[in-house]
């Protein structure tokens, strides 16, 4: 379910088709994102999953897809 919405999430904001994302997806090197976009990207997340906002320390070891996927899930 987490996989799911984050990959609807990920493929509304980098214009990309759902089919291609996978757990393996890496934010900066496969969809060219930045430290802003993975900003906008958790911001959305936030809402969607109901979650407390995500600190700043942790956004550095979210790489992949699979990596925010774990995030979001111990949080849940």
């Amino acid at each position: 379910m987490v996989f799911e919405k984050l990959s609807q999430l990920i493929a509304e904001h980098f214009s990309i088709d759902v089919e291609d994302i996978t757990m393996d997806t890496n934010f900066m090197e496969d969809l060219n994102a930045d430290s802003i976009d993975l900003m906008e990207l958790m911001m959305a997340a936030e809402e969607t999953f109901g979650m407390d906002e995500v600190e700043e320390s942790a956004m550095s070891g979210l790489k992949t897809v699979g990596d925010v996927v774990g995030y979001i899930s111990d949080r849940l």
